[in-house]
């Protein structure tokens, strides 16, 4: 049986998606309001009008990073969701994928963190509030699963603690580099050793 070759990254695509990433670490540096398109331009080594043929504004830059990022999150989140594991495990599993996205796409994760507020406000970015919703139901439907089978502590405030899991894990995007000392499953294991000790049943 013949084996399916890969599709080819063209030369336009390959393009696209370096002038992407420079967009996203210019944006994710400089704020999306500072950014310009020559900003963003000058960053790639190309004249304004240039990157015009490829982009019609910074506004679809910035949807395509964000598009991006989360559909390959909630890739990854679904199919643990999907796998009914215990709730510890199905925790575990979640912390440890947010980690991979933050190393896949530090940029995005660091826009996300800083600019979700005022984005969402715009229609266009409006599917940044419906992730966000899917989010906390996935988080907390596994917290409040981890109280009633008597795996979390039975005084767990669930709310406050995905809020503080949330805000543990994502603002790693602030000082994580790929390629560092530490992979992103060894960061999450660590991560969750911490978190775990706190909420875990006391035997």
């Amino acid at each position: 049986m013949p084996t399916k070759k890969k599709p080819q990254v063209t030369a336009a695509a390959a393009r696209r998606r370096e002038l992407l990433e420079t967009a996203a670490e210019v944006f994710a540096e400089q704020g999306y309001n500072a950014t310009t398109v020559r900003k963003i331009a000058d960053h790639a080594g190309m004249l304004a009008g240039s990157l015009y043929y490829h982009f019609d504004s910074k506004e679809s830059m910035l949807e395509e990073i964000l598009r991006t990022f989360l559909d390959e999150l909630w890739s990854g989140y679904d199919a643990v969701l999907e796998a009914e594991l215990g709730p510890r495990e199905t925790l575990e599993a979640l912390v440890t994928e947010s980690f991979r996205e933050i190393d896949r796409h530090r940029a995005a994760v660091a826009i996300y963190q800083k600019e979700n507020r005022q984005l969402v406000a715009q229609e266009r970015f409006s599917f940044l509030a419906e992730s966000q919703r899917k989010f906390e139901k996935a988080w907390l439907s596994t917290l409040e699963r981890g109280v009633a089978a008597g795996v979390f502590r039975s005084d767990l405030d669930v709310r406050l603690t995905y809020r503080f899991v949330r805000d543990t894990v994502w603002v790693a995007a602030s000082w994580y580099r790929p390629g560092g000392q530490h992979s992103p499953e060894e960061i999450a294991r660590q991560y969750l050793s911490m978190v775990l000790d706190g909420i875990a049943v006391r035997t």
